[in-house]
């Protein structure tokens, strides 16, 4: 009996489904999960807790994504505005998008998802290798720093915002 109610509160996987703390355990449990992956191909985790206790209205977003595309060791990354910090869960108004990049012939291509924003709130910005994404609207606040694989050409910089997702075409 004392077994099952340990256990009430872990999914199938044996992950808590309660508590900030489990959350990042069960973020590193699938990632350790994730690493151990033999096909090409990726998985991606998200969810959203509520903090209008703290804050009315305010979300907690948080996910990560895993790709083994390419081979080798699978890439994480992780998105959403819960960060980890050295006193414990710490929860922004901004959120980090999840992103992509492709490395095409002869440009990278760069995939942002950003719900609930226009396009006029996006600005886009390359230093050097470094491309920054930002978006403010009304609801949200988005922001993300890119270190870019090439050297691109910034005055040749072209994108599109449909439905939430942002695509950057840069020219290596």
């Amino acid at each position: 009996m004392e077994k099952d109610k340990k256990n009430e509160n872990k999914d199938e996987a044996g992950f808590e489904l309660f508590g900030l703390g489990g959350l990042f355990k069960g973020i590193e449990k699938l990632v350790d999960l994730a690493g151990k992956l033999e096909e090409k191909g990726g998985i991606s985790k998200e969810g959203e807790i509520n903090f209008d206790h703290i804050k009315k209205g305010m979300k907690g977003v948080y996910g990560f994504t895993v790709n083994t595309a390419g081979g080798g060791r699978p890439k994480v990354e992780t998105f959403g505005n819960i960060k980890k910090t050295p006193e414990g869960p710490k929860v922004d108004e901004e959120r980090e998008p999840i992103t992509d990049i492709f490395n095409e012939k002869i440009e990278l291509v760069v995939i942002a998802e950003m719900p609930g924003i226009e396009q006029d709130d996006i600005k886009i910005d390359i230093k050097e290798d470094i491309l920054e994404i930002s978006a403010v609207s009304k609801s949200r606040k988005y922001h993300k720093e890119l270190l870019l694989p090439v050297k691109v050409e910034k005055e040749k910089m072209r994108f599109k915002f449909t439905n939430g997702i942002l695509e950057i075409r840069l020219k290596k």
